[in-house]
């Protein structure tokens, strides 16, 4: 790697006899290597804010062509405002480059950034076995003065319990010989550089002291927003966690009562604006689901480590879970209505990501509601202006063009990107009766579909609204 700096310039932090001020200084000049462990959506916006604050980053990805496009100064992350330009500035000025060998970023780092994926197995558990071929390659290059931070989300305990043994088996050294931290990242997908620099404070606890001191201080190069120093690494993961575990317990009440929606008579996205003005009350949006990396996954880190019953968590997650069925219910009930079986049905999906704007897909609603309706024999169309492919859905891909080209029964807004905004619904046709929209997220025009002579069904506030 022609653009790193050399090893006479290396420096350390942790138990560093240098003033505050030369540490910093060491940072901040690229005396300090700084390696950076999984360049995925949220890796690559985190190598990129290192390496503009340090000049001396070196990523590491086991996917070759990541490596391959971001030594060439190409972004393979879509929709990340910002990043493109500033990953081809700092790989053109040396400050940023990337391996397939994390071995070599290990031998080459004095700080090293993990900030991999943890997925969840089909039997619900977390697997960190990506996490763990990355410890013992960090282990093996571990030097004296070394820091590891783990950024990426895991169970609490993982960090002290087994980051902590691996890595000394690893390297034959001990904790106070090199440093361990945890500072989780709160990053979302589509606005990464913006939150790394500081729209949230940043969360650090170390194994120690002088990791907890050492995080604190790069992380305080690193953003602008305050640093947060909490008692120790495994706080700071139950952070990260319990951030994710409200979320999802709080869509899963906003999700239940949006189904009451018809049997209460009222609009319950109405009564929740309303409610959430009284400073105690803040209850979030329902949909036809939960989708992400993130808050569908959270959960599990605390259900299956641990012994101690957990039946809101576990409650909260077949809530959301069922909203998919939810949407597929609420269809074949108006189809049934009519006298038509779903089977008979062509259901256009508008929006397949998980959130608007951004190309993730992972635990998206769209894949659920499609499977559901496909195994129905409905017929499925899906448009997605974000994506590439849709091989992962049970559905025929449309341009957005083509929508009215076509002859529907019923569309199913799941995720409203923006360019949904230009569609013209009294162009949109049945082939006999009425079309059913069903708006999952509360985004449409409600006089626009029902002046349309469209049927509008909306998740939370029932049926014709705006008639």
């Amino acid at each position: 790697m022609t653009n790193h700096h050399s090893e006479t310039e290396r420096a350390s932090l942790y138990n560093s006899a240098q003033s505050v001020e030369s540490q910093i200084e060491a940072l901040r000049t690229g005396s300090v290597p700084v390696s950076v462990y999984g360049l995925g959506k949220m890796g690559l916006p985190l190598a990129a804010m290192y390496a503009k604050t340090t000049g001396n980053v070196l990523g590491a990805d086991i996917d070759s062509a990541v490596v391959e496009e971001l030594n060439e100064g190409h972004c393979h992350v879509k929709g990340e405002p910002e990043l493109p330009e500033l990953v081809a500035e700092l790989v053109s000025n040396g400050a940023l480059s990337a391996t397939t060998d994390p071995l070599e970023a290990a031998e080459y780092g004095t700080v090293h950034v993990v900030i991999v994926p943890t997925p969840i197995t089909a039997e619900h558990e977390p697997d960190l076995s990506i996490l763990d071929a990355v410890t013992d390659d960090i282990g093996s290059g571990l030097e004296t003065g070394d820091i590891v931070i783990i950024e990426c989300t895991v169970p609490p305990r993982t960090t002290a319990e087994r980051v902590r043994p691996a890595l000394e088996s690893a390297s034959g050294l001990s904790i106070g010989e090199f440093g361990l931290a945890v500072c989780p990242e709160r990053t979302s997908s589509g606005r990464a550089l913006r939150d790394i620099r500081g729209a949230y404070p940043k969360v650090v606890g170390g194994i120690d002291a002088e990791s907890a001191r050492v995080t604190e201080l790069v992380y305080g190069e690193l953003t602008d927003a305050d640093v947060l120093r909490v008692s120790d690494a495994t706080t700071a993961e139950a952070v990260k966690v319990f951030e994710g575990l409200y979320r999802d317990v709080n869509i899963a009440l906003a999700n239940e009562l949006a189904t009451m929606a018809e049997e209460l008579g009222i609009d319950v996205l109405e009564a929740i604006e309303v409610a959430n003005t009284q400073p105690y009350c803040d209850i979030h949006r329902p949909g036809p689901g939960v989708g992400g990396h993130c808050i569908p996954f959270y959960p599990y880190f605390v259900i299956a480590p641990f012994e101690t019953p957990t039946p809101l968590l576990e409650t909260a997650r077949a809530v959301n879970d069922s909203m998919p069925g939810f949407v597929v219910e609420k269809l074949g009930a108006e189809f049934e209505a009519e006298g038509m079986a779903l089977s008979d049905a062509s259901i256009l999906l508008l929006g397949l990501t998980y959130r608007p704007g951004v190309e993730e897909i992972r635990a998206s609603p769209s894949l659920a509601i499609a499977e559901q309706l496909s195994a129905q024999n409905a017929l499925v169309y899906g448009v997605d202006p974000m994506l590439e492919s849709v091989a992962e859905f049970d559905l025929q891909r449309l341009s957005l063009p083509e929508i009215e080209e076509r002859a529907f029964d019923a569309v199913v807004v799941v995720t409203p990107h923006e360019e949904f905004e230009s569609i013209q619904w009294d162009e949109l046709e049945r082939s006999s009766g009425q079309l059913f929209v069903l708006d999952g997220r509360d985004a449409l025009d409600a006089p626009a579909i029902t002046d349309a002579g469209h049927r509008l069904y909306t998740i939370g506030v029932g049926g014709d609204r705006g008639v």
